[in-house]
């Protein structure tokens, strides 16, 4: 016997106002992906015949969000109700297929309970996802008549009595295609919104006598949706509750579950600790025995075998070796290379450099656009003057080069291994062969000199 061909049906053409926000609803983020994301990954799951995308005409940042699923769009120009934006979507699709309805605001639908419906599918004309809530508030209600479905009465037309029901519609369904494009012909706009409903078809379906069926989700909270900031926070910790019990399964080791949050994907190894309030967010790669601090924000970073992130530093878009320890209170950005055994301390800023192998920056440094090659030390203070107002140059330092405390290299400068430089000094000028580099400065010293309001060259007001 020859399956029944699917095409889901995204709908996704709402305005979002209730968002209060200039970005189209289903492009908000939960744990780091937008809410369609969700939607659109679980509609692929199913091995459908196609997905088809019912949208505004913002179709290019949807389509941005898109990429790795193929869908074919369809424009909703007019808000004209979810029942309008099917009939626009029944030109994609054939009599003779199951159609599957979401919607681009219910992220938490489950593989699971679509497959439900499709086996209830097999046994009726129609079926219906619906669910019995304590708070059926903003949900259309589910009529019945001696057991069987009659009809969906929408939360705004309900009346007093009607709002009392507990049994509430998800808005997902599924349904022959050819059934489906003639209840939609018979729809109408006879409602308080003057919009086509989509729920309409339900009862259209009992007029003509077709079997009903209805299926619970695995879980309710499947059939939550998002209209508003409150809803979002609401579903971004139902998200993140699951993604700290898999991280914690899979072995990491969370010091505060409730305090930390993962916006992206993370790769990992072995023994790795997570202190509280930590952040990941993008493409996160960590290998086995790492350790991070609280207070960490890392973003689109890899960090090695062994290495700790202290506490409450900031790393994005960098590459960390193995054995390094890294803060507390540091600041790694743009496309930074940190090398094996490294030690990159309090208040240091590192930018668009790479660093070899056992070289330190322990204290209050700034390193931009720099070569620094291994067991360097810079002392504290210590700063890359890469930027002259103009463009940025590079710094380039050898192996083996000693920086004293509070030193100024003006770039574009290279700096030959084995050199030292002595604390205080600027310097302007490539050091081509390794020795002592430093600037004359006079100390001069009056005896028996005391502090006073006379000769204090400094005025108060």
């Amino acid at each position: 016997m020859l399956q029944t061909k699917t095409t889901i049906i995204i709908l996704a053409a709402g305005k979002g106002s209730r968002m209060k926000s200039n970005y189209p609803k289903v492009l908000h983020k939960l744990g780091g992906k937008t809410i369609l994301e969700y939607v659109l990954n679980t509609a692929k799951s199913i091995k459908p015949t196609k997905i088809i995308l019912v949208c505004t005409n913002n179709i290019k940042k949807i389509l941005s969000q898109t990429k790795n699923v193929p869908v074919e769009w369809v424009i909703q120009k007019h808000q004209k109700g979810t029942g309008d934006a099917i009939i626009i979507a029944s030109k994609n699709f054939s009599d003779n297929e199951n159609i599957i309805v979401l919607y681009g605001d219910m992220p938490l639908i489950s593989k699971e309970s679509i497959r439900k419906l499709q086996e209830s599918k097999k046994k009726s004309n129609l079926s219906l996802l619906t669910s019995n809530i304590k708070h059926p508030e903003g949900y259309g209600r589910i009529l019945r008549k001696k057991g069987k479905v009659i009809s969906i009465i929408e939360d705004k037309c309900a009346k007093n009595k009607e709002k009392l029901i507990k049994e509430v519609y998800s808005g997902t369904f599924i349904a022959n295609g050819k059934d489906l494009k003639r209840w939609l012909l018979k729809i109408n706009k006879n409602n308080i919104n003057q919009e086509f409903y989509a729920t309409d078809i339900v009862y259209l379906a009992y007029l003509e006598g077709n079997t009903i069926s209805t299926v619970k989700p695995l879980n309710y909270r499947e059939m939550l949706g998002v209209n508003n900031q409150v809803q979002l926070s609401i579903l971004e910790k139902i998200i993140q509750k699951k993604i700290t019990e898999n991280l914690m399964i899979s072995g990491i080791i969370l010091k505060d579950p409730d305090h930390f949050n993962l916006r992206g994907t993370l790769k990992h190894g072995k023994n790795i600790e997570i202190d509280t309030g930590v952040i990941l967010e993008g493409n996160i790669i960590l290998g086995d025995h790492v350790k991070i601090g609280a207070g960490c924000i890392i973003k689109n970073s890899m960090i090695k075998n062994k290495s700790q992130i202290r506490e409450y530093s900031i790393i994005e878009n960098v590459k960390i070796g193995e054995s390094c320890i890294i803060g507390p209170f540091c600041h790694l950005r743009n496309n930074t290379i940190i090398n094996n055994e490294i030690h990159i301390g309090n208040f240091v800023e590192v930018k668009d450099s790479t660093i070899e192998k056992k070289s330190k920056i322990k204290h209050l440094s700034y390193i931009g656009n720099s070569e620094i090659g291994s067991q360097v030390n810079i002392g504290a203070g210590s700063i890359t003057c890469n930027y002259d107002g103009l463009k940025k140059s590079k710094t380039i330092i050898g192996n083996n080069v000693f920086i004293g405390s509070n030193t100024e290299l003006i770039a574009p400068i290279t700096i030959s291994k084995n050199t030292t430089i002595a604390a205080g000094t600027t310097v302007i000028k490539n050091v081509e062969k390794p020795g002592l580099v430093y600037n004359k400065k006079e100390q001069k010293y009056k005896e028996n000199w005391v502090l006073t309001k006379s000769n204090n060259k400094k005025t108060t007001k």
